[in-house]
C-alpha cells in the first residue's frame, strides 16, 4: 500500500471524473470503488470514495459534498517529454476548464495542474545567469509552454 495517497474532494461529480482522468491517462486503472448505501449522505449509488492509479501513483477521489474546493495551492505536475506530450495532456486537461500562466491549469473539475516539459527546468537551472533569465522571462510570458520558443529565448 502506498504511504501518501492524495485525496481529492469532489461535489458528486467523483465517478465522471474518473472516467475523465481514465480517458486521458492511458495507463491508468481503478484500484477500488465504493458506493453509498442507504445511510448517504448522498444517493443510494452514487459513488463514495474510488481509488484511480496514474503512472504508479494512486488518487482516491471522494464524493464529500460541496463544503470544499480546490486550489491552485495546489497542483499535480506532469513533466512531459516533448511538445507532443505538453500538447496532448493540455488539450485533453484543459478542456473545460481554464488556462493558467506558466504551463498551470484547472480543469472542469477545479484540480490544478502544471504540464510542465523536463527541458524547461534545465533551461531556467542554466548555469548561466543571462540564459536561464531568458528562459525565464520567455516561460512567464506563456500559458502553454511552447519548447521552441523556450529554446529560441535562451539563444538569444
Amino acid at each position: 500500500m502506498q504511504k501518501i495517497t492524495p485525496f481529492l474532494w469532489f461535489d458528486g461529480n467523483a465517478e465522471e471524473a474518473l472516467h475523465f482522468y481514465s480517458s486521458i491517462f492511458k495507463d491508468s486503472a481503478v484500484v477500488n470503488l465504493s458506493r453509498y448505501g442507504d445511510s448517504g449522505p448522498l444517493p443510494k449509488g452514487t459513488v463514495m470514495v474510488a481509488t484511480i492509479e496514474i503512472f504508479g501513483q494512486q488518487f482516491s477521489l471522494l464524493n464529500g459534498g460541496p463544503q470544499y474546493q480546490f486550489t491552485p495551492a495546489v497542483s499535480f505536475m506532469i513533466n512531459c517529454e516533448g511538445q507532443d506530450e505538453v500538447d496532448y495532456y493540455w488539450d485533453k486537461l484543459s478542456e473545460g476548464g481554464e488556462l493558467d500562466m506558466c504551463g498551470w491549469l484547472r480543469d472542469k473539475y477545479g484540480l490544478s495542474w502544471q504540464v510542465i516539459p523536463t527541458i524547461l527546468i534545465k533551461l531556467i537551472s542554466e548555469k548561466d545567469p543571462k540564459k536561464a533569465n531568458h528562459a525565464m522571462q520567455a516561460m512567464l510570458k506563456m500559458k502553454k509552454i511552447i519548447i521552441k520558443d523556450l529554446e529560441d529565448a535562451v539563444k538569444g
